[in-house]
């Protein structure tokens, strides 16, 4: 038969203590580990379900069961594990020096005395405990493991000269949530860990840091305790700690358990204290930093006893026991816990009065010990207590009553504090659900409140992340150093500029926006980020404008892409093809793309403006010295106009006849009105000059002969009373008048106005349009009332609305037929 063994294995942190254990109990049939947190022991559960399979490993916790029916090795939380060891081969109780924690102590003092596995039992622990293992455990073998890296004192730093891979350490959730902050604006954030989060929510928290998304961790003393993480400094935000009873300062032994995650294995690490976090900056003594240092510590002078095995013959019995002092030495009562303060204030109320017997006083102590994961204190969670036990005392829970409150609890809105509040709640029924005789349908009631919970601490680990971790300018702040060249920064379908998948801004057509949401210190180093790359995504948008102009528009003599101006067309060029100059968005595109662009779009251009070559041969034939300066200046006059200009204003008084055939063949027309080029009235021609921006008057897309006002007249039109016509069609009217004049060979003559109506003009209209050609009506005489027959037609006349000096010509009588179509040849 093998001999037990008791091994005492103490040291500081990351000495691999929890690591020996693991594989000792492997090493042995059966074995069991009791741990100080439920989180630490489901890291180890999944640590020994990879060595031994998931059939063979359960995990126990006051929340959480997994058992399965082959089970032979068992991590459990100190309160979970069984009190003797429960036959297993091996047993071992982690961080054995809680036995001094003023809550929890006499929980571990108790597994320290007598949690024993058959052949081998393992206490692990700090060095303080050295003396009272001896004391009690005379014949414990005490191994002393020293600390795989040295941990230096780094002094105070400020929050921005804070290395990457650090954890701050705070002592209240204010402090922990200021630093946080700050660490979010200046250095992009930081994971956040505190006693009150769910452990799927911590799991995630350090999941944050150890994947490196985020270089900083912000936590209370909980971090002390059971979490391995990648951590090269420590920085204390304070010293002192509110211990549930008085505000004190931290003993060297707490500081050195917390500033022992810096370092791991074989990697040095440091500790400080950090100033700006709010208040004095903390200090250490020079005596707490050598202890720390050299791991040199007072020992523990007592662990805390209270009776495991009380009598449950009544309730004052069972508190008599609960309140007995310790026999041995080394031992000192513990103070009150918060299952014994509810037993005392439910044991005098008129509740308590009515707990009789033995397996109803077990059952009520049962009940008072369930924890209080609220915080709420003695008074609220006696409370709590006392509603619980009004449904236990007369049975189990109805299983819809437990869906019920769960349910209640189902419910992922919310801020921090609010789903912080409802998680330590649903611990509470996931507690309830894991009492073998206390819930009806337990496992479905127990698998409710672990889906609620994990629903919750999502939502908290989102809200966390949203509020303390700027994930751009963490990954901004890794990249900045980097070569340029290898800056991760690229361009999504939407045109959103990303590192790594965060977006910094959007390229707005050629010109880089910050993203809005970025607050003023994060503007710089987003613009920054964006400078490093913004070339190279221009030149690849350059190059597709480029190669597909269709997306291309010419908007009032802008070119633009996707709503926005790249390029202008220069209004003092020549108007029938102006200079196309760049926008200031192209300044940062290279220089030979930006070359290769404006060469597309030019020949764009080419294709756009096509309809204005008329006009360009009108503008060259006007710097043609052959053309004659008379003629010249009529090309001129029609250039300025775009194409038309009133007769009045065209000069043709000065215009010698001999020159007029030349004009012609330009395609110039002599109208009785206007001086227009026909070409130039089309509605492709039109539009051409009102996208170059070469017209700025309003445009009549279609150009139809008649407008129903003559106001804003656009281009091409001239008024006709309250309506405006086209030059072209104002000019047919205007010659057919003259026709009709010319064939009656009379002074007094009539006018068919039907193909002035079919136009679209109305009769006033066609009246005030040939009234500006000289023409004058004179209405027949209305028949008198009661007379019949056809009314009296009217009667038009023709006299020049003024004279035109011109070239030398046949002799005509003023006012005659010939003399108007002779106005008209010119």
């Amino acid at each position: 038969m093998k001999s037990v063994t008791i091994k005492a294995v103490l040291g500081p942190t990351n000495t691999g203590k929890t690591h020996l254990a693991i594989e000792r109990m492997c090493g042995h049939s059966s074995g069991a580990i009791g741990f100080p947190l439920r989180l630490l022991a489901r890291e180890v559960y999944d640590r020994v379900v990879a060595i031994k399979g998931e059939q063979a490993v359960a995990l126990i916790t006051g929340e959480e069961r997994i058992e399965p029916k082959d089970a032979r090795y068992f991590c459990c939380t100190a309160e979970a594990m069984p009190r003797l060891g429960g036959g297993h081969a091996f047993v071992a109780l982690d961080e054995a020096q809680l036995g001094a924690d003023r809550e929890r102590g006499h929980i571990f003092t108790d597994r320290l005395l007598n949690a024993r596995g058959r052949e081998e039992t393992m206490l692990l622990g700090s060095s303080t405990l050295e003396p009272m293992v001896r004391a009690l455990i005379p014949k414990a073998e005490i191994v002393t493991r020293p600390r795989f890296s040295t941990l230096t004192y780094a002094g105070t730093a400020k929050l921005s000269r804070l290395p990457p891979r650090s954890a701050v350490v705070a002592f209240s959730a204010e402090q922990v949530y200021a630093v946080a902050e700050m660490l979010r604006r200046f250095r992009g954030g930081a994971a956040v860990v505190m006693g009150g989060l769910s452990p799927e929510t911590r799991n995630r928290q350090v999941a944050l840091f150890q994947s490196g998304e985020v270089d900083y961790i912000v936590a209370t003393d909980a971090i002390g305790m059971g979490l391995n993480l990648d951590v090269r400094h420590v920085a204390f935000a304070g010293l002192t700690k509110f211990d549930g009873v008085r505000q004190r300062r931290l003993s060297p032994a707490e500081m050195a358990q917390i500033a022992g995650r810096a370092g791991r294995h074989q990697t040095d690490g440091s500790f400080g204290a950090l100033a700006g976090a709010g208040g004095k900056a903390p200090e250490f003594t020079d005596e707490e930093v050598y202890a720390i240092e050299e791991h040199r510590f007072a020992p523990i002078p007592a662990l805390y006893w209270r009776e495991a095995e009380p009598r449950f013959d009544s309730l004052a019995t069972l508190i008599a026991d609960l309140d007995a002092p310790p026999a041995e030495p080394g031992l000192v009562r513990a103070p009150e816990a918060i299952d014994l303060a509810v037993l005392r204030r439910l044991a005098e109320d008129p509740l308590g009065a009515e707990v009789r017997g033995p397996a109803q006083v077990r059952r009520f102590w049962e009940a008072c010990s369930l924890p209080d994961f609220r915080q709420s204190g003695a008074d609220t969670h006696a409370r709590f207590v006392a509603r619980l036990w009004q449904d236990l005392r007369g049975g189990q829970l109805g299983a819809d009553y437990v869906a019920a409150r769960i349910a209640e609890l189902d419910r992922p809105q919310g801020d921090i504090d609010t789903l912080q509040g409802r998680i330590a709640a649903i611990r509470s029924w996931a507690y309830i659900a894991q009492r073998p005789d206390w819930v009806l349908a337990r496992d479905e009631m127990a698998a409710r409140a672990h889906a609620v919970e994990a629903r919750l601490s999502d939502a908290l680990h989102a809200r966390l992340t949203e509020r303390f971790v700027n994930r751009r300018t963490a990954v901004l702040m890794k990249s900045l150093g980097t070569d340029p060249a290898l800056l991760p920064v690229a361009l999504a379908d939407d045109d959103v500029v990303t590192v790594e998948g965060e977006a910094i801004g959007h390229l707005d057509v050629f010109r880089f926006v910050v993203d809005p949401l970025a607050g003023h210190a994060d503007r710089r180093m987003l613009l920054a980020a964006a400078e490093k790359a913004l070339p190279r995504l221009l030149a690849a948008r350059a190059q597709a404008v480029a190669a597909d102009a269709g997306g291309l528009a010419l908007v009032r003599g802008a070119v633009r892409w996707r709503g926005r101006e790249i390029a202008r067309l220069d209004a003092s060029s020549p108007a029938a093809r102006p200079k196309l100059l760049a926008s200031r968005d192209l300044t940062p595109v290279p220089e030979a793309d930006r070359a290769a662009l404006l060469a597309a779009i030019d020949r764009w251009l080419d294709d756009r403006l096509a309809p204005l070559a008329p006009l360009a041969r009108l503008a060259a034939a006007a710097r043609d010295p052959a053309a004659g300066s008379e003629a010249r200046a009529l090309l001129l006059a029609l250039v300025a106009g775009h194409g038309t200009v009133p007769r009045e204003r065209a000069g043709i008084e000065h215009l010698p006849r001999e020159q007029r055939p030349f004009l012609r063949r330009l395609g110039v027309v002599f109208g009785g009105l206007d001086v227009f080029a026909p070409v130039l009235l089309k509605p492709a021609a039109r539009q051409a000059l009102h996208a170059a921006g070469i017209d700025r008057r309003p445009i009549a897309a279609q150009m139809p002969a008649v407008l129903p006002t003559a106001r804003n007249l656009p281009a091409g039109y001239r008024p006709a009373g309250a309506q405006a016509i086209r030059v072209d069609v104002a000019d047919k009217l205007v010659r057919t008048a003259h026709e009709a004049r010319a064939n009656a060979k009379a002074r007094h003559f009539a006018l068919d106005p039907a193909l002035a109506v079919s136009t679209g003009l109305t009769a006033e209209s066609w009246v005030r349009l040939l009234g500006a050609a000289g023409f004058k009506v004179q209405h027949g005489r209305r028949l008198k009332a009661g007379a019949l027959g056809p009314p009296a037609p009217d009667r038009w006349t023709w006299r020049p609305a003024r004279r035109e000096p011109a070239s030398p010509r046949p002799r005509v009588r003023e006012g005659s037929a010939f003399a108007a179509l002779a106005d008209l040849s010119l």
